[in-house]
C-alpha cells in the first residue's frame, strides 16, 4: 500500500519510526516532509500529502505533529479528507470500521513507539464496514463539503 506521511519537528521522530515501520512489512512510505527538527509549520506538510491522498496518489495518509490536533485539522480542509486523530488501536479500528477515515493522526508527543506503530497497524488493516449507515453519514459530510464550496477539485 502506498501511504502519505506528514509531520512537522514535534512529529518527525514518531514520523520517522512509522516510515521505517512501513517499508518494513512492505508498504511504500511517500514523505512529504519535514525531514528536520528545525521549527515549521504543519500545515504545510498536511497541505500536500493530503491532497496526494484526496487524488488517489496515495491509498491512505499517516500525519504526525506534537498533539496530533493541529494536523488533523489541516489535513480536514482538504475536500475528500477523513482525518481521525486516534490515541489508541481501538479507535483507528472504529474509524476505518464506521467513518472509512483515509488519514490517520497521532500525537508524537503523547503516544510511545510501540503504541503507535500497533494504531497505525490496525488503522491500515482494518477495512470499511460497507455498512448502509456509515456509508449514508459519509455522504452527508461530503454533503457538507459541497454546501461550503469545499468541492473536490481532484
Amino acid at each position: 500500500m502506498k501511504i502519505a506521511l506528514a509531520s512537522d519537528h514535534g512529529g518527525l521522530a514518531l514520523k520517522n519510526e512509522i516510515v521505517k515501520y512501513l517499508k518494513e512489512n512492505g508498504h511504500e512510505a511517500v514523505d512529504f516532509g519535514t525531514t528536520t527538527f528545525d521549527s515549521c509549520d504543519y500545515p504545510d506538510f498536511a497541505l500536500r500529502a493530503a491532497e496526494a491522498v484526496a487524488r488517489g496518489e496515495c491509498e491512505k495518509g499517516v500525519f504526525v505533529c506534537t498533539t496530533g490536533i493541529g494536523i488533523s485539522i489541516a489535513a480536514n480542509k482538504v475536500p475528500g479528507i477523513r482525518c481521525a486523530l486516534c490515541t489508541d488501536p481501538y479507535l483507528a479500528k472504529m474509524t476505518r470500521e464506521h467513518n472509512d477515515a483515509n488519514v490517520l493522526a497521532l500525537g508524537g508527543g503523547f503516544i510511545g513507539v510501540n503504541l503507535a506503530l500497533e494504531t497505525v497497524r490496525t488503522f491500515l488493516s482494518t477495512p470499511f464496514s460497507g455498512e448502509a449507515k456509515h456509508q449514508r453519514r459519509i455522504d452527508k459530510i461530503s454533503e457538507i463539503e459541497k454546501k461550503y464550496n469545499k468541492v473536490r477539485l481532484f
